[in-house]
């Protein structure tokens, strides 16, 4: 795997539990990363409230963390789905082709 890859994968998985730890009051997450010769796939999903983009910060504003794992999947060709679950909780997918270089 490109170690730029790697590295993006990695910062998206960091960055979804940051905000699982900082904004969802989750007892549970899991974390499963799957990858082959041609795709790396994550999710990170959580049980807590769901709804972590809709909440702003202080002051009214919104967090960069969603924009910056769209902008990473993005610069390798892939594709990033994060919102709340049915059944409550929120998940991060993020599938990336491996192989192809970053733009």
């Amino acid at each position: 795997m490109p170690p730029g890859l790697g590295l993006t994968a990695y910062r998206i998985v960091q960055e979804a539990l940051t905000n699982t730890l900082k904004h969802a009051a989750a007892h549970q997450v899991r974390v499963v990363v799957h990858y082959g010769p041609q795709r790396l796939h994550a999710e990170v999903r959580d049980d807590g409230r769901g709804s972590s983009t809709a909440t702003p910060r202080p002051g009214g504003h919104h967090g960069h963390g969603i924009p910056g794992m769209l902008e990473r999947a993005a610069l390798y060709g892939g594709d990033l789905h994060a919102g709340p679950d049915d059944t409550g909780g929120y998940t991060v997918r993020v599938d990336l082709p491996i192989g192809r270089p970053a733009t």
